[in-house]
């Protein structure tokens, strides 16, 4: 069955989602992510697109961006994708697709403003809704440029966002509260097709496996972060952090 074709049209903003091949947790690593941010600040150099949003998970990325051109997308993202992937697979001494399959992509006028803003939310909920973080802060989302309106250096703020108020002390206030009010919606119970209902005898016994935001993997060993991702990804993080004495250690360590 052929793909259907994305809608690409100009003066729109698109929900990204990039998930690694077969959900596995190949994002937890803080040097993985410093890669992470260093490439999307080299792809904005590149094709000069706007970044609204940005979360990076253990397993799977969201974003938020306005190509200069619709027809730039593709591009954008088959550069990321196969940028990123030729990185991690050297960094994790792994080899075949890091990511899975084609990327999630939803297109939304950049004047719907509501809708701009609940996927704004959505995305920085993700560290939330996981049970990673206690509120919305969160080293690896851009949530804090619009809380504290900070600048992080890749991202900016979305016409939805700006929208909120008229001086931006009014919109940070206003997307707080926003935020507070998200109720993250409940999963739908798994699911057995046939064959599978004989996997939970199969696997009863084995230790239960830790949250996604907890998950340790056996890392290969690799070479010290070069100093040109570490001050792009410090500005990030920096800029967007709970607490910035911890976020700044894992600098400090290197």
């Amino acid at each position: 069955m052929p793909r259907q074709p994305r809608l690409l049209k100009s003066g729109y903003s698109y929900h990204i989602t990039t998930r690694c091949n077969n959900r596995e947790f190949n994002l937890t690593r803080h040097e993985c992510r410093e890669v992470f941010i260093y490439t999307l600040k080299k792809a904005i150099d590149k094709y000069g697109f706007k970044l609204y949003a940005l979360c990076i998970m253990s397993n799977h990325v969201h974003y938020v961006l306005e190509p200069a051109q619709p027809e730039d997308l593709p591009k954008i993202m088959h550069w990321l994708n196969w940028y990123t992937a030729m990185c991690f697979n050297q960094m994790l001494n792994r080899k075949g697709h890091f990511w899975e399959k084609r990327y999630h992509s939803s297109a939304f006028a950049n004047t719907d403003y509501k809708r701009a803003l609940n996927t704004l939310r959505y995305i920085h909920a993700n560290p939330k809704a996981a049970q990673m973080q206690a509120g919305f802060f969160y080293d690896f989302s851009n949530y804090g440029i619009h809380d504290r309106l900070t600048d992080d250096g890749i991202t900016q703020w979305h016409p939805a966002f700006l929208s909120l108020g008229r001086t931006l002390d009014e919109c940070a206030k206003r997307y707080r509260g926003f935020c507070k009010k998200y109720k993250p919606k409940t999963k739908p119970a798994k699911s057995y097709s046939w064959g599978q209902k004989f996997l939970p005898k199969v696997v009863k016994g084995k230790n239960k496996k830790t949250s996604p935001g907890q998950t340790r993997l056996p890392w290969a060993q690799w070479e010290p972060t070069n100093p040109e991702v570490q001050e792009v990804a410090e500005k990030f993080v920096m800029a967007n952090c709970y607490d910035a004495k911890i976020a700044m250690q894992f600098f400090n360590d290197v």
